[in-house]
């Protein structure tokens, strides 16, 4: 088949390199437009399409896929379908209908389960202990069209996001190419989502990240893992804002009173409504991520200290 690969960060890539090594030709790739990055706030363009202009494959950078020019382009590309990951814009009806076989999503969740732009993040947030990858035929409805296929994988109890969905990005892309040889061929069908298990992933908010103390350990625990690396677990000392990285669950540790810190030799403990959680990297604001402990001795912390 003729397709057009929509996609824009790096989580996309490894599909972009699976469809470009199949059999079927890739003749164009759509990506959200250059967008400001580093100190510098220079315009550089996706990981996406950079990796496009190094296979040589023309790139379509639209402000929204509905502009006209737009999709007149993509019409004269002629596409037989459009496989997307994380593209990062609603596919109007009138783009959607450009493609014989129309847009397949690859979508970081078991649908119908966690609906959303922040599928890998709440399946860890909400105790998942399998989540996996699902193509679907992309309806305007979110991420509720007729499926194609799927894969599992096993929610490990230290991933965090981006552990998770670097495995996703991986296997997933098999999924895709699979699923577009088996449209070519005819051999798959797409069948619809059931009616139960619908559970909605928005996007992870800044005040989601902030640690709230009072919860148990495993709570605290699954919250930073799923908010690493972005937007990044936080919580506040003294009001200023302390970003956290893993920690670890002390069974059986000292008796602490929410957000308390315990400060010893090699290791800081924070409590929570259970047991207390062991802080293994913290960054203070304006300075560099640092060990637990070695932060502990340079803000020289009372005995009274206690995160917010």
């Amino acid at each position: 088949m003729r397709v057009v690969f929509a996609g824009t960060p790096e989580v996309a890539v490894p599909a972009l390199d699976a469809i470009a090594a199949s059999a079927h030709e890739l003749v164009g790739v759509v990506t959200r437009p250059d967008a400001p990055a580093g100190r510098g706030r220079k315009l550089t363009p996706s990981p996406v399409a950079q990796r496009a202009e190094e296979l040589g494959v023309p790139v379509l950078k639209p402000a929204h896929p509905r502009d006209p020019e737009f999709q007149e382009a993509l019409k004269a590309l002629a596409p037989d379908c459009c496989p997307v990951v994380a593209y990062g814009a609603l596919i109007p009806r009138s783009a959607l209908d450009i493609p014989v076989h129309g847009w397949v999503n690859l979508h970081f969740s078991l649908l119908p389960a966690w609906r959303g732009a922040a599928p890998v993040q709440h399946s860890i947030w909400g105790g998942d202990e399998y989540t996996g990858a699902t193509t679907f035929r992309i309806v305007e409805a979110l991420d509720a069209g007729p499926t194609f296929g799927v894969m599992t994988e096993r929610i490990r109890p230290t991933d965090t996001a981006g552990d998770l969905l670097g495995r996703l990005a991986e296997g997933g892309a098999s999924l895709l190419v699979a699923t577009l040889d088996g449209i070519a061929d005819g051999s798959l069908e797409a069948r619809e989502q059931p009616s139960d298990g619908v559970s909605l992933a928005p996007k992870m908010s800044v005040d989601d990240a902030r640690v709230d103390w009072k919860e148990p350990a495993v709570g605290v625990d699954r919250r930073i893992r799923a908010c690493t690396p972005g937007p990044g677990a936080w919580t506040t000392l003294d009001d200023e804002r302390v970003k956290l990285g893993r920690v670890e669950i002390v069974a059986d540790g000292p008796d602490l009173a929410p957000g308390a810190i315990q400060v010893g030799k090699n290791e800081v403990l924070v409590g929570t409504a259970s047991d207390p959680v062991r802080l293994t990297e913290v960054k203070a604001f304006g300075k560099k991520q640092m060990g637990a402990a070695d932060w502990a001795r340079g803000v020289r912390l009372p005995e009274t200290a206690r995160f917010e």
